[in-house]
Parts: structure tokens; sequence; C-alpha cells
């Protein structure tokens, strides 16, 4: 039997099957340890097998993967945490306040999104508590930069049919920031998946955790969305540093127009990124945001 595994705690992993059936099943000896180190993930799609009584379930097999959400190791772990496989997009989701954004944390999330060749839109979520014109001249930059930018409010109801929409047949993961309301944004979308809603600690203006792992939900018309914990730091792996600028959107079309093949954009005579910046196509916070990134990335290599 084949499935899609929806969640996976203490060796245990529930696995979706159809409509009305969910298997827990154990992971089959030989795939614990996988010569080419290929560990299960929320989202594989898996053969199922019972044992000699028909009561007890093992996976057998990991079908091959279409696509996978991975970044950083927290916590300065050296390695690379996979979030989800065989995802279809990545929906951002940030606060329009309380907790506050920032938008060098939303560009960390889309270039992992870029960088690991997903498509990404951004919510922006708890819209009634900023003014329309405030809120949507900080997130201008990213619609300039052909995102999708969706503003919704649980309270209001503003934005939530055309979300729905661009959840609707797909297979998507729901990440961002602590607070940001991930939870009762998919509780008002699809009444009745009943996730745990935390709170906002006004003492830090950080969300507490109610996510302990990334758990993937299916939901009417044969949709899925991944609900993943809440992250405190993102931390982009495997990024090579200079081919970051592929993972800014905006960069795409001056690529390969500098004077220079090995240009690395900060200073150098006939930089078409450098251009594209004094003319306004490239808004500064961006380009700020990519030399912050890419020194990041650049650092982490030689250590």
């Amino acid at each position: 039997m084949r499935g899609r595994v929806l969640s996976g705690t203490g060796g245990v992993w529930r696995v979706y099957t159809d409509a009305d059936n969910t298997i827990d099943a154990s992971l089959r000896g030989r795939l614990k340890q996988d010569e080419n180190g290929l560990k299960l993930a929320v989202g594989d799609e898996v053969v199922l097998e019972p044992d000699d009584r028909g009561t007890a379930w093992s996976i057998i097999e990991i079908l091959p993967r279409k696509s996978r959400l991975a970044r950083r190791a927290p916590g300065g772990q050296y390695g690379e945490r996979v979030l989800a496989v065989n995802v279809d997009q990545v929906i951002i989701v940030f606060a329009a306040a309380k907790p506050e954004p920032h938008p060098r944390m939303l560009d960390r999330f889309l270039v992992i999104a870029e960088g690991n060749d997903l498509p990404a839109r951004v919510v922006v979520n708890k819209a009634e508590l900023v003014e329309d014109v405030t809120l949507r001249a900080t997130f201008a930059v990213y619609e300039r930069a052909g995102y999708d930018v969706h503003y919704t409010s649980v309270k209001t109801n503003r934005g939530l049919d055309e979300l729905r929409s661009a959840l609707d047949g797909r297979v998507s993961v729901l990440t961002g920031p602590s607070g940001v309301g991930k939870s009762s944004l998919l509780n008002t979308l699809y009444p009745g998946l009943n996730l745990r809603v935390g709170e906002i600690s006004e003492s830090v203006n950080k969300g507490r955790h109610t996510t302990v792992g990334a758990s993937l939900h299916p939901l009417p018309g044969g949709s899925f969305v991944v609900d993943t914990p809440r992250l405190r730091e993102v931390g982009m792996w495997a990024q090579p540093s200079d081919e970051l600028e592929q993972c800014f959107r905006e960069f795409r079309q001056f690529l390969g127009n500098c004077r220079f093949g090995d240009c690395q954009h900060e200073s150098e005579p006939g930089c078409a990124i450098l251009e594209a910046v004094k003319r306004g196509d490239i808004t500064t916070v961006r380009f700020e945001s990519f030399l912050k990134l890419r020194g990041e990335l650049a650092d982490a290599e030689q250590r």
C-alpha cells in the first residue's frame, strides 16, 4: 500500500493512505541505515507492508522525491534539516505587527525557498493592525521583485478567499517566525484542523513555540498543507556564496551583463547590479540584504 507521511515522533510515523484512513507505521530496519543517508521526512511518499497478522505496518520503501525544503540545522549544529519534501510552494507568513516584521528575516526565508527551487508567496497576516498605505509601502519591495503578496486578517476575513485559492490543489509549506498567526490562519481557512494556537509574549514580542515538528495536513479537494515549527533562527545550508544572486529574483535579468565575469557586485566598474540599484530597478534594502547574507555564507564556507 502507498501512502504519504503526515508526521512522526518516537519512531512511529503517521501515514495518510486515503481520505478515510491514516496508519501508524514504523520504519523497516534497513531503511534506518540507508547507505545514502536518506532520512524519512514529512511529505515523503512511501510503500507500506503489514505484518503476518495484519495488525502492524512497516514502511519498506521511500519513493523518489520531486522536491525538498531544507535549511541549516538550528542551534549552531552542522548540517541541514529537511523541513518537508514533495511540496509545490512555500508560503511565508509574517505579521503586519505584533510581532513587528523584519524584512531581513523575510529575505532569508525567500532565499531558502529559491535555493530549494520552490516558488514562494508572502502572506502579511494581522493586516487590521496597520493602516493599508503603510502596510503596502512596507511590502511593496517584494511585489516589485515578482512575488505574490497576500494581505490577510482573521478578524476581518480580509484576503482569505484569495489565499485559499492559492492553496487549492497544491502541497504547500507554511512557514514564518514565531507569533505571526499561522495556526489561526489555517484554522480559519479550514475549520476542523484545530491546530494549537500560541500566544504572543508581550514582554519580548515573540511568539511562544506551539508546533514541535512539521506536520502535513490533508485539506479538502486533495490539497495538503505543511505546518512547520515557529522558527527563531533561519539558516541557509549548502547555498554557495558566489551563487546567492540567483536567489534574488529581481537580480536575474541583470546577471551576465557585468563588465567582469567574476564581478562581486560591490564596487566593480561596469557592474550591472550596481547600476540597477542606482536606477532604482533594484531597491537599496534588498541589495544591502544580499550583501549581508552573502557575507554570512562566505564566513560559513571558511569555517
